[in-house]
């Protein structure tokens, strides 16, 4: 039987300790800490999720409210000690749902990353993905090296030869001013099709987390930012959050240099797993145009749970899928 307990993130990073799992950053106090002063975002609190009285996985929700409604989203969460039977994982949300139902009837639904599908629905919004790639840090620079795939290395030892940027970690210059960085999306923005998000969206995200949690990697050519990326760290584990790069020197072999040095540093950090936060799929196909890239530095791929909707107000949630399918 299932059963759900609230707790705080001290009580919860304590549970996880005990579950011997590192928290993704979006189940950690600092991030919730950073989501709170985003505009529609509330932390709601952290759950224990138990079986028979063992506590089997934790999870932290952020409020989001949008368009008048109000849903749950726990980024990576439920975090299970190990990958639930579809059995265990069907109970855990529905005890979930129920507990979050009969404290806070405002709730429309809860966004959580699941293994299985039944009692849930393809998410109402975003892109989520059930595949991503971790490259393990251990042994040195070498070590690295020789992990990844063959066109891995040599495009690596290519622009390790040739490409004339240096790359650092410019986690303090960026958290003086983004500026710089900034408008290096704004022209990735227009290359690649997208609107980048407001300059103050990184730079709060930077400030917010501090540097011992969200880290700031660029190349520079003759003193000039040509690439750059916001990398979160929590305990041992990176994530690869935002890159962009400039036009000009896309045949340099930048992003291969700047990724491998990225990968050298964190590892002398004592950082064991540098996520590169998803690829595409089956699932995901409009992902796909990533994989070329994020593939090679790997010899396999990571499945994880991708983000799936769990209604709560039935009624209500089936308005928003009406309203959906009429605007599509």
């Amino acid at each position: 039987m299932f059963t759900i307990e609230a707790m705080d993130h001290t009580a919860m990073e304590h549970a996880a300790q005990k579950l011997g799992v590192t928290l993704p950053i979006e189940q950690t106090k600092v991030w919730a800490d950073y989501q709170k002063d985003i505009d529609g975002r509330t932390p709601w609190g952290c759950l224990a999720i138990r079986k028979d009285d063992t506590v089997v996985a934790v999870l932290s929700f952020i409020d989001y409210l949008t368009h008048g409604y109000h849903y749950l989203r726990s980024m990576h969460g439920p975090v299970w000690a190990a990958k639930p039977s579809e059995d265990d994982e069907r109970a855990a949300v529905k005890a979930i749902a129920d507990y979050v139902h009969a404290h806070d009837r405002k709730v429309v639904f809860l966004r959580m990353d699941l293994w299985y599908t039944a009692g849930t629905r393809p998410v109402l919004s975003t892109v989520p993905y059930d595949q991503t790639v971790v490259i393990d840090l251990a042994g040195g620079d070498e070590e690295i090296l020789k992990r990844m795939k063959r066109r891995g290395r040599r495009d690596v030892r290519k622009a390790l030869r040739e490409c004339p940027a240096e790359c650092e970690d410019e986690t303090s210059q960026a958290l003086e001013s983004f500026e710089e960085y900034y408008d290096i999306m704004v022209e990735t923005g227009k290359r690649d099709g997208f609107n980048p998000a407001p300059i103050t969206d990184y730079s709060d995200m930077l400030a917010a987390l501090g540097a011992d949690h969200c880290r700031v990697f660029a190349a520079r050519i003759d003193g000039r930012v040509v690439a750059w990326s916001i990398v979160t760290v929590n305990g041992d584990r990176a994530v690869r959050y935002y890159a962009a790069m400039r036009s000009d020197v896309m045949r340099l072999h930048v992003t291969d240099k700047l990724l491998y040095s990225e990968c050298c540093i964190l590892g002398s950090q004592g950082i064991a797993a540098y996520d590169l936060m998803g690829i595409g799929s089956d699932f995901s196909p409009t992902l796909k145009g990533l994989n070329e890239f994020k593939t090679k530095f790997t010899e396999e791929v990571t499945p994880v749970a991708p983000g799936r909707d769990v209604p709560v107000r039935k009624a209500f949630y089936g308005a928003l899928r009406m309203v959906k399918r009429i605007r599509g």
